[in-house]
C-alpha cells in the first residue's frame, strides 16, 4: 500500500514538473518575441513583465514536489555529512527531523496560503453575481468571462491582467505536496523513500 502511494507521489511530481516545464517554454517563447519584435518592428509586447513574474511563480512552485523529492532543494549540509560519515545512526536521525522539521514549515506556508486563494477566488462571483457590476445574462462563457473580470488581479489594466486564485492555488498545491513529501522522507527515511527514482534523476 505505501508503495502504490509513494509511485502516486512521484507520478504528481513529475507531471508537476512537466506543466512547470512547460510554463517555461512559454516564457522563454514569450520573451523571445518582445525582443524580435522591440529590435525589427519597434513594437514590444505590452505585459511582458507582468507575463514574467506572474509565470515565475508557477514556475516555482510547480516544479517545488519533484525538486523536494530528488534532494535538490538548495541546502549546506556539509555538517549533515560530516556527522553521517562519523555516526551513521546519528545522521540518519538529523535527516529525518530535518524532514520532519521542513515538513512542519511547508504546512504553515500551505495554511497561510490556503485563505489567500479563498478570498481571491470568491472575490470573482461565479456562482452568485455580486450586487455591483454587470449581472448575470444566462450564457455560460459570458457569466465566465464577467467573473473573470471581476477576480482579484495582478497586473496593469489596459496592459495585463491575470486573476490571483490560479498562482495562489499552484503555490497551495506546490507547498502541500512538498509537506507530503518531507513527512514521508521523515516517516520512512530518505534512502528508503523514491530510492530507485533519485538515482534515475540526480
Amino acid at each position: 500500500m505505501l508503495s502504490k502511494l509513494y509511485r502516486f507521489i512521484v507520478a504528481v511530481s513529475v507531471y508537476a514538473n512537466i506543466a512547470g516545464a512547460f510554463v517555461l517554454l512559454i516564457l522563454v517563447l514569450t520573451m523571445n518575441f518582445d525582443v524580435v519584435s522591440r529590435g525589427v518592428f519597434n513594437a514590444p509586447f505590452r505585459g511582458v513583465v507582468e507575463f514574467v513574474v506572474f509565470s515565475m511563480v508557477l514556475i516555482v512552485f510547480l516544479q517545488l514536489p519533484d525538486v523536494v523529492r530528488t534532494g535538490r532543494l538548495t541546502r549546506s549540509d556539509g555538517l549533515l555529512q560530516v556527522i553521517k560519515m562519523k555516526n551513521p545512526t546519528r545522521g540518519a536521525f538529523l535527516e529525518r527531523f530535518i524532514d520532519a522539521l521542513s515538513c512542519v514549515f511547508m504546512c504553515m506556508i500551505a495554511y497561510t496560503v490556503w485563505p489567500e486563494f479563498v478570498e481571491s477566488f470568491e472575490s470573482c462571483h461565479f456562482f452568485n453575481a455580486p450586487e455591483f457590476g454587470r449581472p448575470d445574462t444566462g450564457n455560460l462563457y459570458t457569466d465566465f468571462m464577467n467573473a473573470m473580470d471581476r477576480c482579484d488581479y495582478f497586473g496593469t489594466p489596459g496592459i495585463l491582467k491575470a486573476p490571483w486564485w490560479p498562482a495562489r492555488l499552484v503555490m497551495f498545491f506546490g507547498v502541500s505536496f512538498a509537506a507530503i513529501i518531507f513527512f514521508a522522507k521523515a516517516f520512512a527515511g530518505r534512502n528508503a523513500v523514491f530510492a530507485s527514482k533519485e538515482g534515475t534523476n540526480t
